[in-house]
């Protein structure tokens, strides 16, 4: 089982069993949904998802419904019944153990930022490094 919330707690959830996968998604919609250069996806049945709280839906295309928190923003749930029925995909980056469902795979890399194949070879700091 793994848990999570968004970042206010006003919304939790649970999930049971494997996911279908977990995977880094870099599909423009994702991006801008999330404001960042990727977005960490697990694929559960719904039947194995547990939601606590109500979350605010937003139609991001014709079959498409993103779930957020209305309070805090965080960006929680993705359905879609034509592409995943009886499936949601849950935001990892929500988890409460970020080391629960490590990534299997990246999907659409054909919408990438271009910088990405190189981030692993920009400098690293534990913290936020001092000065500029």
């Amino acid at each position: 089982m793994v848990t999570g919330q968004c970042q206010c707690g006003a919304i939790s959830y649970e999930a049971t069993g494997d996911p279908a996968y977990s995977a880094l998604c870099h599909c423009a919609d994702c991006r801008r949904s999330a404001g960042a250069p990727m977005v960490g996806w697990a694929l559960f049945p719904e039947e194995a998802v547990t939601i606590s709280g109500t979350p605010q839906l937003y139609q991001s295309s014709s079959n498409a419904t993103r779930h957020f928190c209305g309070t805090c923003g965080t960006g929680l749930f993705y359905t879609n019944p034509v592409v995943f029925p009886g499936s949601i995909d849950i935001q990892t980056g929500t988890l409460d153990d970020p080391a629960a469902l490590p990534p299997q795979v990246q999907i659409q890399m054909a919408e990438a930022a271009p910088w990405v194949g190189t981030a692993h070879a920009l400098p690293t700091f534990d913290r936020y490094p001092e000065g500029p």
